[in-house]
């Protein structure tokens, strides 16, 4: 059992390389409980590959990965039934119903009371109107909410999110916005989210890690990354990150604290 307040997510001094390349390059990080942190990067920065070991589907070159108090290669089964995950480009199974995936899932994570799990899902999200029917006829918007609540069908304690709004149109995404924030609040849940959009990590986000070609090269709270590289948004911040113009003092060394 995790001690009340410990951080869920302990990354040390990881890397990853796949051949001669070097995805991640010594990375260290934590996620304090019960917050919302940003893994923000342009493309080949390492976010997918991160969120992938924390899943325990790759396993790391060197360092260490504990995920609510257990270790990712030694008992990364112990920690799978606490978490889960939710991508927009990784599909559930399209000539299943909504229900039947829900039901699915909710076998395999072992939920008691999974009709009633099911019930609750489908009302907090709005998707009981098409529960009976196949995955692969709903629009991007209905499919992103029913991929969320697969990932919420266990009650995880962590929730790991790779571009949760992508494709989405605004009002889509702020629902969604809105709804995780709220899950957040009420179940004391952490979230790991990877996300391209900087308005979302914004306004979502208590920490942000900021990585470039495989590095951990700053982090902060958004208001303050924004302060430190005297911007004015988060987007300027993260184009000034990954086109490698850094403005004011670098807090690269204390990033991993």
């Amino acid at each position: 059992m995790l001690p009340v307040g410990a951080p869920p997510v302990v990354v040390d001094s990881l890397v990853k390389r796949f051949g001669p390349v070097t995805a991640i390059d010594g990375i260290s990080f934590t996620v304090q409980a019960g917050t919302t942190t940003a893994l923000l990067g342009g493309n080949g920065a390492g976010k997918t590959t991160t969120l992938a070991i924390l899943l325990g589907l790759l396993l790391p070159t060197a360092g260490t990965v504990q995920v609510l108090g257990f270790d990712m290669v030694r008992d990364r089964y112990r920690a799978l039934g606490l978490m889960n995950f939710s991508s927009p480009y990784v599909d559930l199974p399209r000539r299943l119903s909504v229900e039947e995936n829900l039901v699915v899932y909710g076998r395999l994570y072992g939920v008691g009371g999974l009709k009633g799990r099911i019930r609750a899902l489908a009302e907090d999200l709005e998707i009981d109107a098409f529960l009976k029917r196949p995955t692969g006829s709903l629009s991007a918007g209905q499919r992103t909410r029913v991929a969320l609540a697969k990932a919420l069908i266990n009650r995880p304690r962590l929730l790991l999110l790779d571009e949760p709004t992508a494709s989405l149109d605004p009002d889509t995404a702020d629902w969604i916005r809105s709804y995780l924030d709220r899950y957040r609040r009420d179940s004391g849940a952490t979230i790991l989210l990877a996300s391209h959009n900087m308005a979302e990590v914004e306004r979502l986000c208590d920490d942000v890690l900021m990585l470039r070609t495989g590095a951990l090269v700053d982090r902060g709270t958004p208001q303050a990354l924004i302060a430190r590289y005297g911007r004015r948004t988060l987007e300027e911040v993260f184009l000034d990150i990954a086109r490698q113009r850094r403005r004011g003092t670098t807090a690269g060394g204390a990033a991993a604290q």
